[in-house]
């Protein structure tokens, strides 16, 4: 899937997949070799966007873009103009059922040559899935001899420019009701009145 702008979606058609959703109906179908309808995710190399250069390559939902990409070590994911800096924040994704389904990491996108670079407002979540079983040796043959290309390393990523202004907040994105009940807290109770 190379340019979702050719895909023929419903009218009203929004793409905001939960967490538990891109693992499971789009990530594990992609290492599985399952088929996906409608294919929307294209497959993308990270190092080479920048991410406001992914509006119309990547599929988007809202203000954020998806896609998939090889899974890559931290130094490799370089652009031409900044990297992406692990933030240190793993988040392990359940299930309904709480079953272990897959991880997702948090990165900010720097401008500039690491380690000297400076700090956007662009954040990315990276998504990989757990596999819950080892394959036996005849269907890792049988899977090597259909493809060359090793689909376990895949991973989905979420792209978004935060909207926070403040270079001291490395913070995954707020919903709206977290931002309201974090400005709660820096009001006096004298601010505040309750209806009679």
């Amino acid at each position: 899937m190379g340019d979702n702008n050719n895909v023929k979606l419903p009218p009203g058609f929004w793409f905001c997949p939960s967490d538990e959703e891109l693992i499971v109906h789009f990530l594990h179908r992609k290492t599985s070799l399952l088929p996906c309808h409608p294919d929307v995710i294209p497959d993308l190399h990270l190092h080479h966007y920048d991410p406001w250069d992914l509006d119309g390559k990547a599929m988007t939902g809202g203000n954020k873009w998806y896609f998939y990409s090889r899974r890559t070590h931290e130094t490799s994911r370089i652009t031409n103009n900044g990297y992406w800096k692990p933030l240190g924040v793993d988040e392990t994704i359940l299930s309904t059922s709480n079953h272990n389904l897959g991880m997702k990491k948090y990165y900010t996108f720097y401008m500039g040559q690491p380690p000297q670079g400076h700090k956007t407002n662009w954040l990315m979540q990276e998504y990989s899935h757990i596999s819950h079983s080892s394959p036996s040796p005849s269907s890792s043959r049988r899977r090597r001899s259909q493809s060359k290309t090793d689909y376990s390393k895949w991973v989905i990523c979420r792209v978004y420019e935060s909207n926070c202004d403040s270079d001291e907040n490395d913070d995954p994105e707020l919903s709206c009701l977290d931002e309201v009940f974090l400005s709660l807290d820096d009001l006096d109770d004298d601010e505040i009145s309750l209806p009679h």
